[in-house]
């Protein structure tokens, strides 16, 4: 006999009821604004602490947020129902997230315990997430028992570190971390198994791009705040502030050139690695604009050294952008007249991110302007090529079809 549910609440949507395209509902978009503040505000934590130890801290705390975003956004495409139990669901998480970004603005000798705690409450609500589908849909328990046993390791971890000496809190932290992503790839090769096939939605791709959008708005952010509170804002203060735009845009560019509008290939795996690698193009995109006033505080050139990090993350991040395109662009499906070109774009890209690294070791002999012009010209080179290259692919298929 079928349970029956209260048709208030609702039970999720089963794994087994996949659509293939759905529009993104105004619940999700809100939920990706709590994000918002949480990204800006561990890229504002790199900005304050630009030390190595500052940078470490950094990819944890970015690599945890994508978690929650992605398990947060991951659960409402595959058990999203028109229930209230999706709406609190969405809701709770949201107050988890926000707590978390409370705990960011903590003074300096509360921050590490707050920000734990506030993680893990994040990491015992997502775990429940998944442990509750199995109670509607026991065809799915053995899909989520993973995620369940995973998780609640990480949480084990988490509370350890309440009692370790410092200098290992950061290894504890990135083994649950590393932990916390494990059951994606279990999930794989049970569902490999069990003969199951399961595609990272278009739905999940479009919510990738999204937050890729959110990141940009951090970039641009950064650059705004390099010279926001500068007393002489020059005319060559302007150029670079100018250059610094024109490079984030000139990334978005490439970006959705190569990204937009393209399907993942089927298969779990490449779903989780499409996933994975948009984990460090998005922290080497918030990176790019958290750096950026670490290029425009050392004017002019004789002032500029190695001596900041953030100097060094600059061309770095640019470069790993660059290369983490090119794998994703790896696992997505693309027209067939667009086989040899892409190959092209793709050497291209990688090419290009070796020139931003060499530019990188001239950085402390080059005026910051001359530096920036240099790393805008490398990606317009990018953006021409690419843009020449698809337009005449463009022209030729308009040409046959209208023959």
């Amino acid at each position: 006999m079928e349970k029956k549910y209260n048709i208030w609440w609702g039970p999720p949507k089963k794994f087994s009821t996949q659509v293939s395209e759905r529009k993104i509902t105004w619940l999700e978009l809100f939920y990706d604004l709590v994000y918002v503040i949480v990204i800006s505000k561990v890229t504002h934590y790199l900005t304050g602490h630009p030390g190595w130890g500052g940078l470490l801290d950094y990819g944890y705390m970015f690599a945890m947020t994508f978690w929650g975003w992605y398990n947060g956004s991951m659960h409402h495409d595959l058990h999203g129902s028109p229930g209230i139990r999706t709406r609190f669901m969405t809701l709770w998480q949201m107050m988890a997230v926000g707590a978390l970004a409370v705990t960011l603005d903590s003074p300096a000798d509360s921050i590490l315990n707050r920000t734990t705690g506030a993680i893990m409450f994040l990491q015992l609500f997502i775990t429940y997430l998944w442990w509750s589908v199995g109670l509607y849909d026991k065809q799915y328990r053995k899909l989520n028992r993973p995620f369940t046993i995973w998780f609640l390791a990480a949480f084990a971890l988490l509370i350890l570190t309440f009692w370790i000496p410092f200098p290992y809190k950061r290894i504890v932290f990135l083994t649950a971390l590393g932990i916390n992503y494990l059951p994606f790839v279990l999930a794989a090769r049970t569902l490999k198994r069990n003969s199951l096939e399961f595609s990272l939605s278009s739905n999940m791709t479009e919510r990738l791009g999204l937050i890729t959008i959110i990141v940009f708005g951090e970039a641009i952010l950064g650059v705004i705040n390099s010279i926001a509170h500068m007393p002489d804002l020059s005319f060559y203060v302007w150029l670079c502030f100018g250059l610094g735009i024109l490079i984030v845009f000139a990334l978005w560019w490439i970006f959705f050139s190569t990204i937009a509008d393209r399907e993942c290939k089927k298969g779990m795996w490449a779903g989780n690695i499409i996933s994975f690698v948009y984990i460090p193009m998005l922290a080497s995109l918030g990176m790019i604009g958290a750096s950026f006033p670490a290029l425009m505080g050392h004017m002019p050139a004789k002032e500029n050294c190695f001596s900041n990090p953030l100097q060094i993350v600059f061309g770095v991040s640019i470069a790993v952008f660059l290369c983490s395109i090119t794998a994703i662009s790896a696992f997505l499906i693309h027209p067939q007249e667009y086989s040899k070109s892409k190959y092209f774009v793709q050497r291209l890209l990688v090419i290009i991110g070796i020139v931003n690294l060499l530019l990188m070791f001239l950085f402390p002999i080059l005026p910051v302007f001359v530096y920036l012009m240099f790393v805008f010209l490398s990606l317009l080179i990018v953006i021409i090529v690419m843009t020449r290259t698809w337009f005449q692919i463009e022209l030729r298929r308009i040409q046959q079809e209208t023959d």
